[in-house]
């Protein structure tokens, strides 16, 4: 057995574990994904069938379950919402893999590098607007207002983050503010339906939204120091395109934070060189001399400590405790 293939047994039997208490359920909503992404079309049943795999871990149905069984019952809706979340998620990876120009995601070649942007731009449109249809299905007009602002703030941060490419000046509270809104905003979501849908009060539903929101940032985080530190054949997508494309991440903006004015002044060239050069090892040897990746790895375990601070407003219980063993895989994963 490879190396490869022992790490992803690892990572499977650690996501296992934390998925427990929602196994069943999580098994409907796949069954619920593989009935909902097809087509009578070959050629678009190919392509919609492909996209249900890139998703990966399924972490945003796992937080729509953990936070309503937290919170009380699980009901139908919860299965339907659970299924919604995740094909938007994989909307905005579809998407993000034609800005990113990225060819590997979970091990296979993106859906623009096995077909092209054209059918990568239209198979994330199929995902978001038959989303939208699941999410009618429940009757619900709160679960269609409540998802249709989150996706609109996804939107909107990743508009931000790709009109800030290559600005210098970025302020690390404007970096935070971007990453709330294209990656915590969902995670935000959907622990607040699933508080809703349980029957929480708006004091547990705001709790819970508030931790997806801190355990979104911190996952974000970890993502971008993957991006710059990681393994291509552990993670099993492509790096090194934060630098291609200009991205000011957290260390980075850390590491600009902490250079003198001859340092500020070598730095343009060295971060913004990176278009066609990929990894830089000068640049990662100033990152880590400078403590900027270590600044943000304590970020991150300051975000999820409080994510785990917000579930105090639940009783003690086993999703809960698994809610709070998800904030610890976040930042420890390595894909």
């Amino acid at each position: 057995m490879s190396h490869l293939a022992n790490e992803d047994d690892v990572a499977a039997d650690i996501l296992s574990a934390i998925y427990a208490p929602v196994q069943d359920e999580l098994v409907q909503v796949e069954d619920l994904l593989q009935r909902e992404l097809r087509s009578e079309h070959p050629t678009v049943d190919e392509l919609v069938r492909y996209g249900v795999r890139l998703g990966g871990k399924r972490l945003r149905p796992a937080l729509v379950l953990l936070a309503g069984r937290a919170c009380g019952d699980l009901a139908p809706s919860h299965i339907i919402l659970s299924a919604v979340v995740e094909m938007i998620h994989t909307a905005t990876l579809v998407h993000d893999d034609i800005l990113d120009e990225a060819t590997i995601r979970r091990h296979v070649d993106t859906v623009n590098a096995r077909w092209n942007n054209e059918k990568s731009v239209l198979l994330g449109d199929f995902l978001f607007t038959h989303a939208f249809y699941l999410a009618s299905t429940t009757g619900s007009t709160y679960a269609c207002r409540t998802i249709g602002r989150s996706t609109n703030i996804v939107c909107e941060g990743e508009l931000r983050q790709t009109g800030s490419s290559g600005n210098l000046e970025l302020t690390e509270e404007e970096y935070f503010d971007i990453i709330r809104a294209k990656t915590a905003e969902l995670c935000a979501c959907c622990c607040r339906l699933g508080a809703h849908f349980a029957g929480a009060d708006s004091t547990v539903e705001d709790a819970l939204c508030q931790f997806g929101r801190n355990l979104g940032i911190a996952f974000q985080i970890a993502d971008d120091l993957l991006d710059l530190l990681g393994d291509e054949a552990t993670t099993g997508k492509s790096l090194g395109t934060d630098l291609e494309k200009r991205k000011m991440t957290l260390p980075l903006i850390h590491l600009l934070s902490q250079a003198t004015p001859a340092e500020r002044e070598e730095l343009p060239g060295l971060l913004l060189g990176q278009e066609n050069g990929g990894h830089s090892t000068a640049l990662l040897r100033r990152l880590e001399s400078s403590g900027s990746i270590d600044y943000a790895r304590r970020q991150a375990d300051e975000f999820v400590q409080q994510a785990i601070e917000c579930l105090t407003v639940l009783p003690a219980s086993r999703a809960r405790g698994v809610l709070e063993q998800m904030c610890q895989f976040v930042v420890a994963r390595r894909e």
